[in-house]
């Protein structure tokens, strides 16, 4: 009893969680409009359905259709996430009719449930809700559930993989990209519903104690992360910023058959890249931290789609890399310099471009396999 009492205790301040941050992201003044909505959704329709836990019976007795309906709502929770990851990644997504797809289980499962559940006699649906465990439209539900999980996570993590080669290939400031969070939400999302699946598997093994036990670990769980979701939406507003997904990769601009290159096409882009590394080391584009390759594009007068794929390709670098080696170059050069030796490595990284100690941290150890400071010291 004891358990069950925890394990209600847990779902009912989840859902107030979820709830509240739904409330918090729909009036919030913010130009992420699509994507707060969308995440205000997911945690609603996460919230109604984690809200079975503690609906007491009788209201069940007396509303039989409203909670069949309810079971429902669960099949909308991933589209829901999968929409939202589309908003948050990309700024120009916009629902689009196609999206309407996205509802067919919701709408298959309310046409089964109106002829399996939602026109029986009261006496059926009583009968039905006490050996549900056990029946035909419960054992639908999982298996809906487990082919969402499984398109679902492909689906998402689809979507992260293009974001991270659109971004990576067009832009470099470190605090514009999402993709970390975003991957984070992911992973943490759909562990807990691959374990969801596991534990509905437990229920069929006429194990109780085990069944109160995964469902009191999952709960406990989902309430963990729902948490993490309100701090990490509090405390980093400026990681909810997508990217153009218009941008087409180097590989996508690139003719299907370039295997011959032309001798005065070799020369060309000899010629475009030393004059792209010499733009690069007099004039400094990459102290912005905020460059993208349309503005690089613009200063050097060479189209965007062919800079990337003069980059991308032709010096097989991405763009992120490609700028941050000369910001790290720049940071080397003031780290050597005995007359700026009072510069702390948070105001050089500050002044070469980047803005984020971690990310100038990591690139700079990637390309001198030191940290700043001991890099300093060796000098």
């Amino acid at each position: 009893m004891n358990r069950i009492s925890f394990l209600t205790g847990m779902a009912g301040i989840s859902v107030f969680v979820s709830l509240l941050l739904a409330f918090f992201l729909l009036t919030v003044q913010t130009k992420n409009k699509l994507a707060n909505r969308l995440f205000a959704c997911y945690l609603i329709f996460f919230a109604i359905d984690n809200s079975g836990i503690f609906i007491n019976d009788n209201f069940i007795i007396n509303h039989f259709n409203l909670e069949f309906f309810r079971w429902t709502i669960c099949v909308l929770i991933l589209p829901a996430f999968y929409l939202y990851v589309m908003s948050v990644c990309f700024a120009d997504f916009r629902l689009r009719p196609k999206h309407l797809l996205h509802l067919i289980p919701f709408i298959i499962t309310n046409i089964v449930f109106l002829f399996r559940l939602y026109l029986l006699s009261d006496a059926e649906k009583k009968l039905f809700y006490v050996h549900r465990d056990q029946s035909p439209e419960m054992f639908y539900m999982f298996l809906v559930l487990g082919l969402q999980t499984v398109i679902y996570s492909i689906g998402v993590f689809l979507v992260l993989k293009r974001y991270r080669e659109i971004f990576q290939e067009n832009y470099t400031n470190p605090r514009t990209s999402i993709f970390k969070w975003v991957f984070q939400i992911a992973v943490v999302l759909f562990v807990i519903y691959y374990l969801s699946i596991i534990k509905n598997m437990v229920r069929y093994a006429a194990l109780d104690f085990l069944w109160i036990w995964s469902n009191t670990i999952l709960q406990l769980l989902v309430l963990i992360v729902t948490c993490w979701f309100v701090l990490k939406a509090l405390n980093y507003p400026e990681l909810f910023r997508g990217i153009d997904s218009k941008l087409l990769l180097a590989k996508d601009i690139l003719p299907k058959d370039n295997t011959e290159i032309k001798d005065n096409q070799n020369e060309i882009i000899t010629n475009q890249i030393s004059a792209l590394k010499l733009y690069m080391t007099e004039k400094e584009p990459f102290l912005d931290p905020s460059l993208t390759i349309q503005e690089l594009s613009n200063q050097i007068d060479i189209p965007v789609r062919d800079l990337s794929v003069l980059i991308n390709h032709h010096m097989n670098q991405h763009f992120f890399d490609f700028v941050n080696e000369y910001r790290i170059q720049k940071a080397m050069e003031i780290l050597k310099n005995p007359s700026k030796k009072d510069l702390t490595v948070l105001e050089i990284l500050y002044e070469v471009g980047f803005n984020s100690k971690s990310s100038f941290n990591t690139s700079f150890k990637k390309y001198t396999n030191l940290t700043p400071t001991a890099y300093r010291n060796a000098s």
